[in-house]
């Protein structure tokens, strides 16, 4: 039936049947906490580019973990700086690296929170980029022997889960199997399977420390102009043992997730990144945007995609809105 017996706006005249009728919703339980873990003691400082975001030595991270375990968000996210940085990124897999301290001590004092540790070279290596570098490029098969090496030693400090991030072909079924052959077949993959060389991620660079100091990371990240090539990666990663699947940044690549979500039906995760965060807050800060609106716009908008899982710097702003 038409208009006048049809009237869309019935259902929009209060709050109560607005809630009501509501398709999509912002749960705590969908939020992963990114953290940035730095060496010292006592440490917390402001990361300029996203305000009320810190880079924390090991025992103010396990201050941010109590205090995000009380606002009910589940799960973390890890992002080491190292104390040293070298061509392998050694400390990336050391047993007694930044990241390794952290995971111990957060289990020790936290031991409800669940620990997402992402699984990458660029923060530990001296040139900035994901992996070992051959004749000027990342190789492939190098750099994922080093991510195995680097998933193992999380999982033995007590990480819950690994999300490799680093896009090298075929490293989630070299994980997945030297995980399953050192008694760790329950531990997840988390993979960023559709990871886009992004100009979104600037002040991410400025948290982690982890620019490149020469070229950029197109050869492996892929291009923004591509959508079939992401379908096509995810099938990939889940065909060789993926638990969860990630599309990053999310909302430039909201089709993406819609896509993936369609397409496979699996657990997605999307990672509202440093670049979409730290607009918003510039914006909020000139008097432009009303900010706690546009937060909540935007994460829904990734929920309403198809995304399951959304890691964001706004997970804790959002968990006490939710309160």
């Amino acid at each position: 039936m038409s208009f006048p017996i049809n009237r869309m706006r019935r259902m929009r005249t209060s709050e109560a049947t607005r809630r009501m009728v509501r398709e999509n919703h912002l749960r705590v339980d969908d939020l992963i906490m990114p953290l940035f873990v730095c060496p010292g003691q006592g440490i917390k400082k402001e990361i300029s580019s996203m305000p009320g975001n810190h880079q924390t030595s090991v025992d103010m991270t396990v201050e941010a973990c109590k205090e995000i375990a009380d606002l009910g968000i589940p799960a973390i996210i890890l992002f080491g700086i190292p104390d040293h940085k070298d061509a392998r990124g050694t400390e990336a897999y050391h047993d007694h690296g930044i990241i390794q301290r952290a995971i111990s001590a957060i289990k020790e004092n936290v031991p409800d929170l669940y620990v997402i540790t992402d699984v990458c070279l660029c923060e530990y290596t001296d040139h900035g980029h994901c992996g070992v570098i051959v004749d000027n490029d990342v190789h492939n098969d190098e750099t994922v022997k080093l991510l195995v090496k680097e998933s193992l030693s999380h999982v033995r400090a007590g990480a819950d889960m690994v999300a490799p991030s680093d896009m090298m072909d075929g490293r989630i079924v070299e994980i997945r199997t030297a995980l399953d052959a050192n008694s760790f077949d329950h531990i997840p993959i988390m993979a960023y399977a559709a990871k886009y060389c992004s100009a979104f991620y600037g002040p991410f660079r400025e948290a982690a420390e982890s620019a490149p100091q020469f070229g950029d990371r197109r050869s492996y990240q892929m291009d923004p102009a591509n959508s079939n090539e992401a379908i096509r990666e995810v099938a990939l990663d889940l065909d060789e043992g993926a638990d969860i699947v990630m599309v990053k940044p999310a909302l430039p690549y909201l089709d993406i997730i819609y896509r993936v979500k369609s397409e496979f039906g699996v657990p997605v995760a999307a990672y509202n990144v440093s670049g979409e965060f730290a607009m918003v807050k510039a914006a909020a800060a000139n008097g432009w945007l009303d900010e706690d609106r546009v937060r909540d716009e935007l994460l829904l908008s990734i929920k309403r995609a198809g995304a399951d899982l959304i890691l964001t710097y706004f997970a804790r702003d959002i968990a006490r809105a939710l309160k």
